[in-house]
């Protein structure tokens, strides 16, 4: 019985130990919108306790902030991430090009993206991830439900989500 009590400390010790390993390599974080603009104050509180660098542009960071995972954060980082489409050689173009009047029913007049990923109908409440750039794991964690939607709240909350992701880089002592 003690044996496998110990195991279990180790493995668990062992896991803390490469999600800090993990968090280590993170510097540069990019912060997806959130539910009640939770984002603003995560930002906010990220930036003055040092903890990373925020970046406005998705490419540069190493990890992003969400309140979601799954099949919509996949799709988002791959639209996000994805390298500068090359412009096709003008004279190739113009070879294989139809003609499409403007205003015409073939051509949308306003091409937009998926409402659906911008939308903050079906996220997790309370729920904030730190999920990889390069690995798409994610690294960290936490649940912590606001109360309400009052800017109080929410700076409370950011700030009570940037305590513990400090405490667990051992930016903090325990």
């Amino acid at each position: 019985m003690k044996s496998i009590k110990l195991l279990l400390l180790l493995l668990a010790s062992c896991a803390a130990a490469l999600t800090a390993a993990d968090l280590e390599n993170v510097h540069t974080v990019y912060v997806l919108p959130m539910g009640h603009g939770l984002e603003q104050y995560l930002a906010n509180a990220l930036t003055g306790e040092h903890v990373f660098v925020i970046v406005t542009d998705p490419k540069m960071a190493d990890a992003v902030l969400t309140d979601h995972v799954g099949a919509p954060l996949q799709q988002k980082l791959d639209t996000l991430l994805a390298p500068p489409a090359e412009k096709p050689d003008v004279k190739e173009a113009d070879k294989n090009k139809i003609e499409t009047p403007k205003g015409s029913i073939m051509e949308p007049a306003n091409k937009l993206d998926n409402p659906a990923d911008n939308s903050n109908m079906g996220r997790s409440k309370g729920m904030v991830f730190l999920v990889g750039t390069k690995s798409r794991q994610v690294l960290w964690s936490i649940y912590d439900l606001p109360k309400d939607a009052s800017s109080k709240e929410l700076d409370r909350i950011a700030s009570a989500i940037v305590s513990r992701l400090r405490k667990d880089m051992g930016l903090i002592k325990k």
